[in-house]
C-alpha cells in the first residue's frame, strides 16, 4: 500500500521538544502502513518566516505545522513571536494543520490563540509526554481538533461561565494581571481613563466585587477563567 507523504515544519526554539516531535512522527511512521513524514524544521522567527515564505512561492504543501509561540523575533522585528508566523501560515496557506505547543496556559493568552490563530491542535508543554504527542498528531491528521488536558479545563472553565466580557475587558483584566500601571492603560487600550475606571465598575458588579481595589477582581475573573 502506497504511503501518504506529509510534509511537516517543526518551528521551536528548544532542541529538546524538535527532537521529542520527531521521535513521534518516526515512531507514527514506523507503526503506520499508510503515513509518511517529510520533516523540517526552524528555531527562530527569522528562518521560520523564510521557509514558510518557499513553501507559498513554490506552491509546495505544506500539511502539518508545529508552533511554538515564544520565540526570538526576525532580524527587521516584523515578526515578533509565533503567533505572528502563524497568522501568515493563515493566510498564505489556509490548508496547513497548526498545532500549537506552548508554555502559556493563562485564560487571556489561550483564548487570544483560538481567536487569531483557530489552531487544529493547541498543547501545553507541560502535559506534553510521548504518548500525547503521537495520539494528537494522528488526531490532527485524521480527526482534528486535538487539545491538552490543560486547554480542555480553561475551554470548559470559560463555557461553564454565564459572564459576558468583551475583548477589551479581557484585556483590561489582563494587563492588570501583570501589573500594568493605570496611567499606561489609555494608550495600550485605546480608551480614556474615565472610560476605563467604567469598565472596571461594571465588571466588579459582574463579579460581585464589593472592595475598591482590584486584587479582589482579579481573584474572581480567575476564577471563573478569565485571566
Amino acid at each position: 500500500m502506497e504511503k501518504k507523504l506529509y510534509t511537516v515544519l517543526l518551528i521551536d526554539d528548544h532542541p529538546l521538544i524538535t527532537n521529542s516531535y520527531k521521535s513521534a512522527f518516526h515512531y507514527i511512521k514506523k507503526n503506520n502502513d499508510t503515513l509518511s513524514f517529510n520533516i523540517d524544521e526552524a528555531n527562530n522567527c527569522e528562518d521560520a518566516y523564510k521557509k514558510i515564505m518557499n513553501f507559498s512561492s513554490s506552491n509546495k504543501n505544506l500539511d502539518i505545522v508545529f508552533l511554538d509561540i515564544s520565540l526570538p523575533p526576525s532580524k527587521d522585528r516584523s515578526i515578533l513571536s509565533g503567533e505572528d508566523l502563524g497568522l501568515k501560515i493563515n493566510k498564505l496557506m489556509p490548508t496547513t494543520k497548526i498545532i500549537v505547543s506552548t508554555t502559556f496556559n493563562d485564560n487571556y493568552r489561550v483564548h487570544s490563540l483560538f481567536k487569531n490563530l483557530n489552531p487544529d491542535g493547541f498543547l501545553v508543554k507541560n502535559d506534553i509526554n510521548p504518548k500525547e504527542l503521537v495520539r494528537a498528531i494522528k488526531t490532527v491528521i485524521m480527526d482534528p481538533p486535538y487539545y491538552s488536558k490543560t486547554i480542555i479545563k480553561l475551554l470548559r472553565n470559560e463555557v461553564s461561565s454565564d459572564l459576558i466580557l468583551d475583548a477589551i475587558d479581557r484585556k483590561l483584566l489582563h494587563e492588570l494581571s501583570i501589573g500594568t500601571m493605570m496611567k499606561d492603560l489609555p494608550e495600550i487600550l485605546l480608551l480614556s481613563l474615565p472610560a476605563i475606571e467604567k469598565r472596571k465598575s461594571r465588571m466588579k458588579q459582574v463579579f460581585d466585587v464589593v472592595s475598591p481595589y482590584d486584587k479582589e477582581l482579579l481573584q474572581k475573573a480567575k476564577e471563573k477563567g478569565f485571566i
